[in-house]
């Protein structure tokens, strides 16, 4: 099993920044791609941003400019750096862990969600 805890949520103004974190713990498995996910209210899950263990990224076009994703391999933690922030940015940010590998088998895994909120 792996879990994901994520940090770094809240309320900012428009054009503020916010940066959220996600640190993945179990044992013994490594994780192919890290990434960031939203939903607002009324909308369906959308990806944000992902970041392949090379370091391989995809954002959505929304937030390109604007969000950067990284990663700590040796810690197991994906970063999401949001400047300028716009109120159609909020929403609950997911993080996700895809193609956990523990033993032989495959696993996709989830954060509990955080509250981005921008006010305007």
């Amino acid at each position: 099993q792996v879990q994901l805890v994520e940090s770094g949520g809240g309320l900012v103004q428009a054009g503020g920044s916010l940066r959220l974190s996600c640190a993945a713990s179990g044992s013994k498995f490594s994780i192919y791609a890290m990434g960031w996910y939203r939903q607002a209210p009324g909308k369906q899950r959308e990806l944000v941003a992902i970041i392949t263990i090379g370091g391989t990224t995809n954002y959505a076009d929304s937030v390109k400019g604007r969000f950067t994703i990284s990663r700590d391999n040796a810690k197991n933690t994906v970063y999401l750096q949001m400047n300028s922030l716009q109120p159609e940015d909020t929403a609950v940010y997911s993080c996700s862990a895809e193609r956990v590998r523990i033993g032989f088998h495959e696993y996709d895994y989830w954060g509990q969600g955080t509250q981005v909120t921008v006010s305007s």
